[in-house]
């Protein structure tokens, strides 16, 4: 074993606990951000476009859906489909949630909710992304209430179901080809999830604009009138929240690992920025409280590369439970805050220059902090799990 093998911010080596099959993969996805999507991203980013010229090679990295098991999927376990996702938000944390949408909360959606032919009919085409999709949970007047407060609605109709309702800061929903909606039955008044497919009437889109974060990815309004949706839509193994909540278990993992990828790709910019920029005669990385900085930076990746590992290893396991998963993401995005926010500090005024990146990373981590749980609703989690006592309003 040898840490030269590994990046500088990998400091500690956990790359090196992966199987060479799993790190081979890692460093095609490395490559693949840092030749096809770094050159390229600050354009985007700034014009709040999507480079879909990007999604056939990088269907060809094998990634989507990387740690589910279904039909044509890849099946390589939680570990390295976190550190993947870490990988892809060093770089740039818009194409990282890109995926985390389409890999892991839709096709999540259909490997752990939905039926054997299902499975069979999407799963594949998505592997291979031929079939982009998204993930409609969050309402606009509902966010951290939205497992007792779901407005949108489901009526069984015959063969049928007609949805009806709004969605918004639905990622991927303005090109998808499925989205994967959750709504609650007016039958029994349980979630329920249904796969609706692009073009069908009575459901259109909405683009957000303005955003200040996260400006690559394509988040829409979702408004259903009338949406009929056949009963082989129906998530078949989506039957309560506890099901939608199965999905969130295991994307909020990715999402702590998203952040931590986040801080990283940050730290690194500031480290290199510091051997370059002179100051006073010399580098400001010789100075001490430039080193002081990027010591705390660094401190805050590795803490949370290690507690991430560590849940991985218990979703490997089958033993992952929501607090586990929810202290990981209150850790992450809190010191992945911190970490943006020292490494802007790092740059001085060229910090909030994209041609550095750092401004993009310190924008692009308010979104992260907040999506897939706030930081108050996950410490309610784990607070529950540790006292025995629901804190929720």
């Amino acid at each position: 074993m040898d840490l030269t093998d590994t990046p500088f911010s990998d400091f500690l080596g956990f790359e090196l606990m992966l199987p060479e099959q799993d790190r081979e993969l890692l460093s095609g996805v490395r490559s693949f951000m840092t030749r096809q999507i770094e050159p390229i991203i600050n354009d985007y980013w700034t014009r709040a476009e999507f480079p879909h010229e990007i999604i056939k090679p990088m269907a060809e990295l094998g990634i989507a859906g990387l740690s589910y098991d279904g039909p044509g999927c890849p099946n390589r376990g939680g570990l390295v489909n976190g550190m993947v996702a870490m990988e892809m938000g060093r770089i740039d944390p818009s194409i990282g949630t890109f995926m985390g949408v389409h890999g892991g909360l839709a096709m999540g959606s259909i490997d752990l909710c939905g039926s054997a032919e299902q499975k069979e009919r999407w799963l594949p085409a998505m592997a291979r992304m031929e079939l982009i999709g998204a993930f409609g949970l969050t309402e606009p007047e509902v966010g951290s209430a939205i497992a007792g407060g779901l407005a949108t609605t489901a009526r069984r109709d015959g063969d049928d179901w007609i949805l009806d309702g709004e969605k918004k800061w639905i990622g991927n929903a303005a090109f998808a080809d499925l989205v994967i909606i959750w709504a609650r039955d007016e039958a029994d008044e349980q979630v329920k999830g249904f796969v609706v497919e692009k073009g069908t009437e009575g459901m259109t889109f909405t683009k957000q604009e303005d955003k200040i974060a996260l400006r690559v990815v394509q988040n829409a309004e979702i408004h259903l009138s009338g949406v009929r949706v056949p009963e082989a839509n129906r998530l078949q193994d989506a039957n309560s929240f506890a099901d939608t909540a199965r999905v969130l278990r295991v994307t909020r993992m990715d999402v702590a690992w998203q952040a931590t990828g986040c801080a990283r790709g940050a730290f690194e910019h500031a480290l290199q920025y510091t051997t370059n920029r002179q100051q006073f005669g010399k580098s400001i990385g010789s100075f001490q409280l430039v080193q002081d900085l990027l010591v705390r930076m660094l401190s805050n990746v590795t803490s949370s590369i290690a507690m991430n590992v560590r849940a991985s290893q218990l979703q490997d396991a089958g033993v992952l439970k929501d607090e586990h998963a929810s202290l990981c993401k209150v850790h992450s995005t809190v010191t992945m805050r911190e970490t943006v926010g020292w490494a802007r500090e790092v740059l001085g005024g060229n910090g909030i220059l994209l041609e550095h990146h750092v401004g993009r990373f310190v924008a692009d981590a308010e979104a992260i902090y907040s999506y897939e749980g706030t930081r108050e609703i996950n410490t309610l989690i784990v607070g529950r799990a540790i006292t025995g006592e629901g804190a929720f309003v």
